[in-house]
């Protein structure tokens, strides 16, 4: 990230500088939008809809009871809009569609659980790993709704365990098996819609994806505690974990903060989306991601900090951080699909502390991919790539590998102090590499 100093004239003709503006690695200006991580206020949100009141019963957790929650969202809709209060308890449920003016509150000591059964999710045109197909609804879903807010401090809890081992059985029986073919429920996916906040909510547990965010701008996570066990789901393979439950999935979206969040998740942590396959450009449901800003966040056990792909296209103005990691597989990790048009450019991480398998990653990603003929194929690139302020132990500092089906250029790494058991940093292997004040190993790189 840039700062760029605002010179104003002083009575007497002298400059002065008046303050600092932050930028995105482009140069553009970093809206004030950014930097607000104020709490939105309940109270300010309208009438609040305690779900209990309203025929949802209490002391049963094992009652699937979504059609009596879903009647207390339906009827606040109509009566003008307010908070679905979850009080303290557990209170389990299918998919769950919010409205326009309508916002979810889990109290302390509550929990929203869902069913451990797919056929409580219903089946609808939705978005799921860079396409648009129909796929099952979320436990909470809100689609075109405006100002939505998802509060605690209380806890979604996906109830992801059955779904866990049966996806592990099918991958015994087909090592092949894609995710699509086991069939599992995200937790939250939260589409279309502009001004979201989720704050200082448990989401753990998850089936699938934890947070899904698709076409969507001006969305703020903070301070949320988002979780799923890394190994011991699946008896028969004990290290095994909840399979593909990305902390917060980004998805043809611009204008997103993830502030003061806590991840550990048996996937990648942020993940940026927007579409695959070779005519993926071409749709207009697939689109860019750009202006998301990651700071400020503690990561235990996850794959992958911040990922760009495996399904996305182009990726832009990316800042992580004041982050740190404290067993991460990797930091920065731009997955490269053969098949798939890419260009992930300005992205820029800085202030990273902790420890992690490899820091940075650049690599094809050839998991179920089909490449197509045409002609006109972009050549895939990364560009414009900064890491500074990197003080890390590391078992690969610097994981990198070329191909003819993508380009690497102007990477700059500076004022990095990294412990780096694979010794393998080498700026040749990427074109207009600067490198300022880099120690490996107590060493300086020149």
């Amino acid at each position: 990230m840039v700062m760029l100093a605002i010179v104003a004239m002083s009575a007497d003709g002298k400059s002065k500088k008046k303050q600092q503006q932050q930028l995105f690695p482009d140069g553009t200006p970093i809206p004030a939008w950014f930097s607000d991580t104020t709490r939105v206020d309940v109270a300010q949100l309208g009438k609040q809809y305690v779900i209990t009141d309203y025929g949802v019963l209490a002391g049963d957790s094992t009652l699937v009871q979504t059609e009596a929650i879903q009647a207390v969202i339906d009827r606040a809709a109509s009566e003008g809009g307010g908070v679905i209060v979850v009080p303290r308890g557990t209170f389990m449920s299918g998919s769950l569609f919010f409205k326009q003016g309508t916002h979810l509150q889990i109290r302390e000591g509550g929990k929203l659980k869902g069913s451990d059964r797919i056929r409580h999710f219903r089946l609808l045109d939705s978005r799921m790993e860079g396409q648009s197909i129909k796929y099952f609804a979320a436990l909470v879903n809100a689609d075109g709704v405006d100002g939505f807010t998802i509060t605690g401090p209380g806890t979604i809890d996906g109830n992801g365990h059955l779904y866990w081992e049966e996806f592990w059985i099918r991958r015994q029986y087909n090592r092949q098996c894609t995710n699509l073919e086991a069939m599992r429920p995200r937790l939250t996916y939260i589409s279309n819609s502009k001004n979201v906040t989720v704050q200082d909510v448990r989401l753990i547990n998850s089936p699938f994806w934890t947070n899904h965010v698709y076409h969507s701008d001006h969305v703020r996570y903070l301070g949320c505690y988002i979780y799923a066990p890394t190994e011991n789901v699946f008896a028969a393979e004990p290290k095994r974990g909840a399979p593909s439950s990305d902390a917060i999935d980004i998805d043809f979206c611009h204008d997103v903060l993830v502030h003061g969040c806590y991840m550990n998740v048996n996937d990648d942590a942020v993940v940026l989306k927007g579409g695959k396959g070779t005519w993926a450009d071409k749709d207009p449901k697939n689109g860019p991601n750009y202006n998301v800003i990651i700071e400020d966040c503690t990561y235990g056990k996850v794959h992958g900090c911040l990922t760009l792909g495996s399904e996305s296209l182009h990726d832009r103005n990316i800042i992580l951080r004041r982050c740190k990691a404290e067993d991460a597989n990797r930091v920065l990790w731009l997955k490269m699909r053969p098949d798939t048009p890419q260009h992930y450019e300005y992205v820029t991480v800085e202030d990273f502390t902790g420890n992690c398998g490899s820091f940075l990653v650049v690599r094809p990603w050839t998991q179920f991919f089909k490449p197509e003929d045409r002609t006109d194929m972009p050549l895939s690139q990364c560009n414009n790539i900064r890491l500074s302020n990197i003080r890390m132990s590391c078992k690969n500092f610097f994981d990198v590998g070329t191909s003819d089906k993508y380009r690497l250029l102007d990477f700059t790494f500076e004022n990095c102090d990294v412990q780096d058991e694979a010794r393998a940093f080498d700026k040749s292997m990427i074109e207009n590499t600067v490198i300022k004040n880099i120690i490996i190993n107590g060493e300086s790189i020149k």
